[in-house]
């Protein structure tokens, strides 16, 4: 091997994992298999690369990940959408397994993504359950509103389902504590964050679970990370009002109900809230303001290991 640095991309499919080699432009396919996953560590291993890359896809990458993080090979996972436009600014618009995987190779060497250990199976459980309750949650919702327009054995039947979800939700919720208290590093987190008012289990589960970078990051890049960062829309003359996106779409809504309880008990969300409506500043912009707050006062806390105490606020989201 010569010195030049090597970036790796894996497009990963339920059945196949494409390699593509940077600065090589090789191609290489293993089976997404215990075998294959072995296989493609062992050449990995040996290729001795920089950086591995590959998108999130549902669940597929975990367990090449997971063989690749134990290799001890330094692997980012990113989000696909980051890929595509990336793809996009370089006029890549074709799209096979191999030509996706050299754009991630290339994203790798370009971008060079920071490498995160992937979640151990414990936290991934936890994900899975905390998206199960998400699921429920929204058949209810759509389940309720159907019963609405029901007449008949179909209304009873409807809400038949709709008890059966509900139960399943308070089996959900029961997995959530469960997994909370069985882990004494979890369960000292959980306590820290449910401190500040309008942190409730589920927020504080989803925390915990979904966002391990969590008191390890700057202000500026947790709120990037969730998804309540402003990003400017200026173009030449152009001058459009500052917006958020991208970020951990599961992270955000579960942080959007923190925030709403927050502005009603939360002494220090309530006043910045009402400091923001008194200025004209539109709910749905005050709210989203007070997530990035009330994120920023989480990720100093943990990094701290400070409980939420009124009177020291200031000092801790300084």
């Amino acid at each position: 091997m010569n010195s030049e640095a090597i970036y790796l991309g894996i497009d990963v499919s339920k059945e196949n994992l494409d390699l593509a080699i940077n600065p090589k432009k090789q191609i290489r396919r293993f089976h997404n298999t215990a075998i294959g996953i072995g296989k493609i560590v062992d050449y990995i291993a040996e290729t001795g690369p920089v950086l591995v890359v590959m998108e999130a896809t549902g669940g597929f990458e975990i367990p090449v990940a997971a063989a690749l993080g134990e290799a001890g090979i330094p692997t980012a996972i990113v989000n696909p959408r980051q890929v595509r436009d990336f793809a996009r600014s370089t006029g890549k618009l074709a799209k096979t397994d191999a030509i996706d995987a050299q754009i991630l190779a290339d994203f790798a060497a370009t971008v060079h993504p920071e490498p995160r250990p992937l979640a151990d199976l414990q936290a991934q459980e936890l994900k899975d359950i905390l998206a199960r309750r998400r699921q429920l949650n929204e058949m209810i919702t759509a389940e309720k509103n159907r019963v609405l327009r029901a007449s008949g054995a179909l209304r009873d039947h409807i809400r038949a389902h709709i008890a059966w979800m509900e139960k399943e939700m308070l089996d959900m919720d029961s997995a959530l504590r469960h997994f909370i208290e069985d882990s004494p590093m979890w369960r000292e987190k959980d306590n820290l964050l449910q401190s500040v008012p309008g942190i409730g289990p589920v927020l504080s589960s989803t925390l915990v679970a979904e966002l391990p970078e969590l008191g390890r990051l700057n202000r500026k890049q947790i709120a990037a990370l969730v998804g309540v960062a402003p990003f400017n829309r200026d173009s030449g003359k152009m001058r459009g009002k500052r917006s958020v996106w991208g970020g951990r779409a599961s992270v955000r809504a579960a942080l959007y109900m923190g925030a709403l309880v927050a502005t009603r008990c939360n002494p220090v969300i309530k006043a910045f809230y009402t400091r923001l409506i008194a200025a004209g500043k539109a709910k749905k912009a005050a709210i989203t303001a007070c997530m990035r707050k009330l994120i920023t006062i989480l990720n100093t806390m943990v990094k701290h290991n400070t409980p939420w105490h009124y009177a020291l606020e200031p000092a801790v989201i300084s």
